[in-house]
């Protein structure tokens, strides 16, 4: 800041003035009127108003220095704002920005680029596709628009975000295998346990591709459109490793090894326990992590057991708790429950019963270990009464819905029966509850089946497998808070692309949630940073406009810097970028 003198016939008036750059243009800012020279005189009691002047711009500039100047902005309630001028900014990409360059991201799309030749830049792309994936989930090309609210502006059009998603879809192994590596430079991996499920994406086209990825399969959200399947590894903590994408018809078992070989080979991790569901727990599976320093641990139906083995896991009696050699006969459990207050009844309901043997099954030693828990069962009563309700509703008001049920349908529970008002066997149909299926499924409340090569403990082996809610939350988070679906890209190469985007976007969620403790929920999160808007005042900064709360405190805390002052100035938000970025 500086002093300017503006002399006229009669009158010579003191200003404070700055240069600042708006737009990247120079120009000449007035901060201050001082005040006429006569006026200053009669104030400052004769005291040289151009030396109080000099003195007064002297402590401004070193307030401005230190970051303590007050700053002073000024507006008109008749002068219209520019149009086509953005003002408003959103500022909580920022925290992500500070995830993405933690993994090597940036040094990533470095190493890409320099063996492709192209011109546009590669990590601006994928950056803003991951954040605003998280931030402002849409399409490509509202993406690219969408770029434009961060305070940090993008250097690309959308020509160049098409070609650069064939070059991620090139280099989607590079890119998993150089995150993990990377990613233990900001915290431990707890790789000792890896999870596995799949899933599926739909796409809005009525015919599938002849011989791409979009195929025709069994949606689980059972949509007749073409579907794209996900395979996906997570490690203990909940932090996403690998992926896959196969064709929509690909059996969901056979989609295991390879992903599986691929971190063998590519991650330099050998020694893990593989935890699936049982959909994916082929024997051909199983066996494969018996191998090395491999083990796995699978859900096991109880259902289609061997009926020995179905007796002895229903059998009543035999069963233990952890830390005790005690056994118990699970038949009487009810009934003492009954009995006892209800801070007592809840904690003997959430207490989980076991028993295990060693058992082969072709050809393969594995432990199976079987748990009883009072809650589960009224959890699995609770929801078969729910549906027995729905399929008397359907008896009742319209019978003529009644189609042939799938499994876990509500209408397996209705049964058909053919007769006339004499009982005899007639045209006539006549609906009702089907008491038998509901006894057969009731014996199993409470019940659930594991599978293992291990040795550890029963308790152990119930606690990871346990965690399997985790991968499953990966999922939801990604179709319902990323939108990752429908896809409404077609070829093979930007469909691989655009799941990578939103691998890595998983990958920086759950580092950001580890970071806050996992003190808030999905939405918290990303609502408050879709909330972060700042407003810009040209040459001067940016002030906040969203509220103040514990998550946006607790944000700043976990990332070392602060944003909720009353302004932010232009100078202290080029020092926020740079710490973003190292």
């Amino acid at each position: 800041m500086r002093l300017k003198i503006s002399k006229s016939k009669n009158v010579e008036i003191l200003y404070v003035i700055k240069t600042v750059y708006i737009d990247g243009k120079q120009r000449t800012k007035t901060v201050e009127r001082l005040g006429s020279v006569v006026e200053l005189k009669e104030k400052l009691n004769g005291k040289d108003p151009i030396k109080w002047a000099k003195e007064y711009i002297a402590d401004l500039n070193r307030k401005e220095k230190e970051g303590t100047s007050e700053i002073l902005v000024k507006y008109s309630p008749v002068k219209e704002i520019p149009k086509n001028e953005q003002f408003s900014f959103n500022g909580g990409y920022l925290f992500l920005q500070k995830i993405y360059h933690q993994l090597g991201l940036y040094r990533i799309c470095s190493d890409i680029s320099d063996r492709h030749k192209f011109t546009f830049d590669l990590d601006s792309i994928l950056s803003r596709l991951v954040y605003g994936r998280i931030i402002f989930p849409s399409s490509k090309l509202a993406t690219c628009e969408l770029s434009k609210k961060f305070i940090e502006q993008p250097h690309f059009d959308i020509q160049h975000v098409y070609r650069a998603l064939s070059v991620l879809s090139t280099e989607s192994d590079f890119i998993q295998s150089s995150l993990y590596k990377h990613s233990l430079k900001i915290s431990k991996r707890n790789t000792g346990i890896l999870f596995y499920d799949c899933t599926n994406f739909f796409f809005e086209i009525e015919q599938p591709d002849v011989d791409g990825l979009r195929q025709y399969g069994v949606s689980k959200e059972h949509r007749p459109n073409p579907i794209v399947q996900m395979g996906l590894f997570m490690d203990g903590d909940g932090v996403p490793l690998a992926f896959s994408i196969n064709k929509g018809n690909t059996n969901e078992q056979v989609t295991l090894k390879p992903l599986e070989k691929t971190i063998l080979s590519d991650f330099d991790l050998s020694k893990f326990v593989v935890c699936t569901d049982a959909g994916l727990a082929s024997n051909s599976n199983r066996k494969f992590n018996t191998k090395g320093d491999r083990a796995f641990v699978t859900t096991q139906s109880i259902k289609k057991l061997k009926k020995p083995l179905k007796m002895w896991a229903l059998d009543p009696e035999g069963w233990k708790l952890s830390g005790s050699s005690k056994t118990y006969d699970i038949s009487k459990l009810d009934e003492i429950i009954d009995n006892m207050c209800l801070e007592d009844k809840l904690k003997a309901k959430s207490r989980v019963f076991y028993k295990q043997r060693w058992i082969n099954e072709n050809g393969l030693e594995q432990k199976l270990i079987i748990t009883y828990s009072a809650k589960y069962k009224d959890y699995q009563k609770n929801i078969r009464q729910s549906q027995i309700e729905r399929a008397q509703k359907l008896i009742t008001s319209n019978p003529k819905r009644i189609s042939k049920p799938k499994q876990n349908d509500f209408k397996r529970f209705i049964k058909k029966t053919n007769c006339t008002t004499d009982g005899e066997i007639a045209d006539n149909i006549v609906f009702s509850i089907d008491e038998d299926i509901i006894v057969k499924e009731a014996a199993f409340d409470g019940f659930y089946g594991v599978c293992t090569n291990l040795m550890d403990d029963a308790s152990e082996i119930i606690k990871v497998n346990k965690r399997r809610w985790q991968i499953e939350e990966c999922f939801r988070i990604m179709k319902s808070e990323f939108k990752s679906r429908p896809v409404y890209l077609s070829r093979d190469d930007r469909i691989q692309a655009h799941f990578t985007t939103c691998f890595i976007s998983l990958i920086i969620y759950r580092l950001l949630e580890k970071k806050l403790e996992e003190k808030y929920t999905c939405s918290e999160i990303i609502n408050g940073l879709r909330d972060m808007n700042f407003l810009e005042i040209k040459g001067e900064g940016y002030v906040p406009a969203y509220t103040r709360t514990d998550f946006t405190d607790d944000l700043h805390n976990a990332f070392g810097f602060k944003t909720h002052y009353q302004i932010v100035t232009k100078k202290k938000m080029k020092e926020i970028f740079r710490t973003t970025k190292k």
